[in-house]
């Protein structure tokens, strides 16, 4: 019944899964590799959040109210997602409960994933956010460069060099 919402993707890196200015129509499950969203502000990425495998990548408001998104979502290495369409996700929903309650358990979780990261940026330092990230998502700081880890952080990459010299040398 949710076969007929579900495609198989591949992007290559740097390719765009989502761009701003576009209604996002998609839930975005990662196979395998990783995407990132982004603003662009004034030719300058900013990150906002990664998207590893198992995770679904998405805008949220977009995606649930029909806005135009304000961001983008790029591939930052070879993937595969599965393409869960918006319509025909719905459509099936509508047709089975348990397809429903999967997508509310979907939501729920990508909400509750941007509330963490929400409360880390209000209440937390750059550094304390690093050691945030380093323990609940080790893989995010082996596998993306300094410069992305950095304009997540909300920090100049320098600044960044600085806290992990700090750390290491204190």
């Amino acid at each position: 019944m949710l076969q007929p919402a579900l495609t198989v993707k591949t992007y290559k890196k740097n390719e765009l899964l989502l761009q701003e200015g576009q209604v996002c129509n998609s839930l975005f499950y990662i196979e395998k590799g990783y995407c990132r969203s982004f603003y662009d502000i004034n030719g300058t990425d900013k990150n906002t959040e990664f998207f590893f495998e198992n995770e679904i990548a998405t805008n949220v408001d977009s995606f649930g109210n029909g806005q135009i998104s304000a961001y983008n979502i790029i591939a930052c290495e070879p993937l595969t997602v599965i393409i869960f369409d918006k319509a025909k996700l719905f459509q099936a929903a509508q047709e089975c409960r348990e397809i429903e309650n999967l997508g509310r358990h979907c939501v729920r979780l990508i909400a509750t994933k941007q509330e963490k990261f929400a409360t880390l940026f209000k209440l937390y330092s750059a550094q304390e956010r690093l050691e945030y990230i380093e323990q609940k998502y080790p893989e995010m700081t082996q596998r993306i460069s300094l410069s992305q880890l950095a304009s997540f952080l909300g920090v100049a990459r320098e600044t960044l060099s600085r806290i992990r010299k700090r750390r290491i040398s204190g």
